[in-house]
């Protein structure tokens, strides 16, 4: 991992420049995105929050340069238990689920269904619970016994 850019993620904040600031970064150095998941995905790292805001942003703009590390992020879906974390991840299933480019495996359908569920249940954010019910919603026209009454 390249200490520079970790103390760039360290440093970064909520607002929405410097989150853009650090997606642009990405966009023109697509080598350092393994390193923003590396660090998202670590939930032992202070900093995971501020990189699962970034790469928030860059599954919103530009999803297909997340794909190769979607099987690293679904493993690491249950272990999201603070909320600045807790949200950009939701909306990060809500954008796979809505994607027509992507195609997620089964395995990866299921992590996002029981995490989605989870938020349900113990999450009292409305932002979170309202992406979860959308990526429920649209895996469920797959698997029918999610939107089942």
């Amino acid at each position: 991992m390249n200490a520079e850019f970790y103390n760039q993620i360290a440093k970064s904040t909520a607002h929405r420049k410097s989150r853009d600031d650090n997606k642009d970064f990405i966009f023109t150095n697509p080598n350092y995105l393994s390193d923003l998941v590396e660090i998202a995905c670590n939930t032992k790292d202070k900093n995971h929050h501020k990189a699962c805001w970034i790469l928030e942003l860059i599954c919103e703009e530009r999803l297909e340069l997340f794909v190769p590390f979607i099987d690293k992020f679904c493993e690491a879906l249950p272990h999201f238990k603070v909320n600045p974390a807790i949200r950009p991840t939701s909306k990060i299933c809500l954008f796979l689920t809505k994607s027509k480019k992507v195609t997620l495996t089964e395995n990866q359908e299921e992590k996002i269904i029981e995490t989605c569920l989870d938020h349900l249940i113990d999450v009292d954010l409305a932002a979170t619970a309202a992406y979860s019910m959308r990526a429920l919603f649209k895996l469920g026209k797959k698997y029918s016994w999610v939107n089942k009454d």
